[in-house]
């Protein structure tokens, strides 16, 4: 499975004539790419090239002086084969500029909806643009409202837009957009999952903390994120409970209890102690929810918060053991 979108660096001189021949001839070849005029000018002496397949796969190409860059959803012409990858912020600002202009005016053409959510358009571009994942990233939010229930497509999509628009995690955006996948079909369950991660961060700067994803732990694995402030230092991980229906378990309590089960006997037993879970309940219907409103079970787990969360921004939850959290600014404590 490809990965998430970066770039491919190549310190060597490239003429025209080489881009012909090393790179556009091999695709025409292989999956008949033609080349055409970049939509966007770069500036900064950078030349650019704009390859487009006949299986909708693109390819931009930029060179200047010794210095090259290469980004593509297809298959990487063997001439760039032993090239160092390269992220967003790791290359020339002229060069990412222009990428993404280009990959957003195409993401645009392709699926017009999503022109109205810029920021999430530009987060999550190098899953949306990837070579294997690009149809199924963006259907999970077109098709599945990201992974709530009872909503639209409309509604969900502002949700997150309102929050990357932020700019919270612009700096974590290859680490966090990643989380989504690259594969080629909608797995609602696991993207669902890793949207509750979205949702998590959101909770906790609405809390007022600054927050920091994937914290590496001595046990060799990471937690979700750490929250901070000038008084807390806290670990956090998330687990997002399946709707009773997809599940083996019978009902929404004991779904929400199996799988903090399954995440206190995994990840936070082998870290010891310390950190809080968050039990994600945003892909219960309402009906499920108020099942675990009412008995507010307790999760295998001390401290951990259990709580859900609508696209219009209302969460509600309860907490078991001692949360070194203020959230009564995020969410309606029910305890």
């Amino acid at each position: 499975m490809a990965r998430p979108l970066r770039f491919r660096y190549s310190p060597e001189s490239w003429s025209e004539q080489r881009v012909r021949q090393q790179i556009l001839q091999p695709l025409r070849s292989n999956i008949g790419a033609r080349a055409v005029s970049p939509r966007f000018e770069i500036g900064a002496d950078w030349e650019t090239h704009r390859f487009e397949m006949q299986n909708g796969d693109l390819a931009l190409f930029a060179r200047k002086n010794g210095d090259a860059y290469w980004m593509g959803n297809t298959e990487t012409p063997s001439s760039l084969w032993k090239t160092d990858k390269f992220g967003w912020q790791e290359v020339p600002y002229h060069v990412a500029r222009w990428t993404k202009r280009e990959l957003l005016a195409t993401l645009h053409e392709e699926d017009p909806w999503l022109a109205d959510y810029p920021h999430i358009s530009w987060f999550f571009l190098p899953v949306f643009m990837s070579k294997d994942g690009r149809e199924a990233t963006r259907a999970f939010f077109r098709e599945h409202a990201a992974g709530f229930p009872d909503a639209g497509r409309r509604e969900t999509t502002r949700f997150f837009e309102d929050f990357l628009s932020t700019g919270v995690l612009d700096p974590h955006r290859h680490v966090m957009s990643g989380k989504l996948g690259t594969s080629d079909h909608v797995d609602r369950v696991r993207m669902s999952a890793a949207m509750g991660e979205f949702i998590a961060a959101k909770i906790l700067t609405d809390a007022g903390y600054q927050i920091e994803p994937e914290i590496e732990v001595t046990t060799g694995h990471s937690l979700d994120f750490r929250a901070s402030d000038g008084d807390t230092n806290v670990l956090v991980e998330v687990t997002r409970p399946q709707p009773p229906k997809n599940r083996v378990a019978a009902g929404p309590v004991a779904a929400v209890r199996d799988t903090a089960e399954t995440k206190s006997d995994g990840q936070l037993a082998k870290h010891g102690g310390g950190a809080v879970l968050f039990v994600d309940c945003s892909s219960f219907r309402d009906d499920d929810w108020q099942a675990v409103r009412g008995e507010r079970p307790d999760v295998y787990h001390r401290p951990a918060v259990v709580y859900r969360s609508r696209p219009n921004g209302h969460v509600e939850g309860y907490r078991k053991g001692s949360v070194p959290l203020e959230l009564e600014g995020a969410m309606d404590v029910l305890d």
